[in-house]
């Protein structure tokens, strides 16, 4: 278990101690369960009533906050994203992999960097580049002459086909498998003709990919997915979709093929995006947004139609069916009133 003081928390943070600089903390805590040797944080002002009944040694305020909590305190400008470099800093997860297994298949022309480990039944194909201080879980599996950048950390049964390029600082979560073939097909005459996929995916630097995510390889070129972005569990990113830097994806979101979501994007949980369109940087699209067009200007944009009781629901849809026949008879007033007043 890591411990810090104080002190050191707040050289770290560039925060302002109030309070003994000398206490120990071993973790973090939620307010309302944090004790003795924890730390907890205040993000939200309207949860200060809390802070009279919080019995953490310390807390991660706002200057705003400070006279409402009598105990030790870290005065910050961004209290969550001091508690995210806390819980870095007391990260307890495992590695996913110590040391090379004696089970780990690694071809004779495979490049292993120094201090690399690889976990049990893994296997590193011929021709594969494993940079500097790689974790390869259990069970992964990497294909022919697939690049992995320095740091980089995949946990169990990890998938990365042919080719693939995955930058430094990543890390990819169990059962997600880059570069699968994407979907591509043409028909002759009722019967399906494979095309095959010739493109790869070239992933950046730190580069967060839950569990359970595919990403496709590109048909023709590459499927691309720049530094610095994060995507959830559940997601399907298709062939040839290009995300750019910083953009954030939430789990179940589905982008079909040829898509370009910009920069310093945010696209909510189920989301569904069309092909070939594509998305300007910075915007939001909410939870279950369908998106159909393109989205040329930067904003937030929805679509999903939020819960109702059921009876209230049923009037809805059937006044949405009902939109084509209102608008008919609108028109049919409106001429009406129009030839009147003539």
């Amino acid at each position: 278990m890591a411990v810090i003081t104080l002190a050191e928390l707040a050289d770290k943070l560039g925060a302002e101690l109030h309070g003994d600089d000398t206490t120990e903390i071993h973790s973090i805590a939620a307010m309302g369960k944090a004790t003795t040797g924890q730390i907890t944080f205040l993000s939200d002002s309207k949860y200060r009533q809390q802070l009279t009944e919080c019995q953490a040694d310390a807390v991660m305020l706002r200057e705003a906050d400070v006279e409402f909590f009598k105990g030790n305190k870290l005065v910050v400008k961004d209290p969550y994203l001091s508690y995210a470099l806390v819980a870095q800093l007391l990260d307890t997860t495992p590695v996913a992999a110590t040391d090379i297994a004696a089970s780990a298949y690694i071809d004779p022309t495979a490049t292993v960097g120094s201090n690399v480990a690889i976990g049990h039944n893994a296997v590193i194909e011929a021709g594969v580049q494993l940079g500097d201080n790689v974790q390869i879980g259990a069970g992964c599996f990497i294909g022919k002459n697939a690049i992995i950048g320095n740091n980089t950390k995949l946990w169990a049964n990890v998938t990365i086909y042919h080719d693939v390029v995955l930058g430094s600082q990543c890390l990819v979560q169990s059962s997600t498998v880059i570069g699968a073939d994407g979907f591509g097909y043409a028909n002759d005459k009722g019967e399906w003709v494979k095309i095959p996929q010739l493109g790869s995916v070239r992933i950046g630097d730190r580069v967060e990919i839950g569990a359970c995510t595919t990403i496709d390889r590109g048909a023709l070129e590459d499927t691309i997915i720049a530094d610095n972005v994060i995507i959830d569990n559940q997601m399907q990113i298709a062939h040839n979709v290009q995300i750019g830097y910083g953009t954030a994806m939430a789990g179940g979101t589905i982008v079909a093929g040829s898509t370009t979501i910009g920069k310093y994007c945010i696209i909510g949980g189920a989301s569904v995006l069309n092909g070939h369109i594509k998305i300007a940087d910075g915007v939001t699209i909410t939870g279950m947004g369908m998106v159909m067009r393109s989205i040329e200007d930067k904003g937030m944009y929805s679509s999903g139609i939020p819960l109702q009781p059921n009876k209230e629901w049923r009037r809805t849809a059937t006044r949405v069916h009902r939109i084509d026949d209102m608008n008919k008879r609108l028109k049919a007033v409106e001429k009406q009133l129009k030839a009147n007043d003539e």
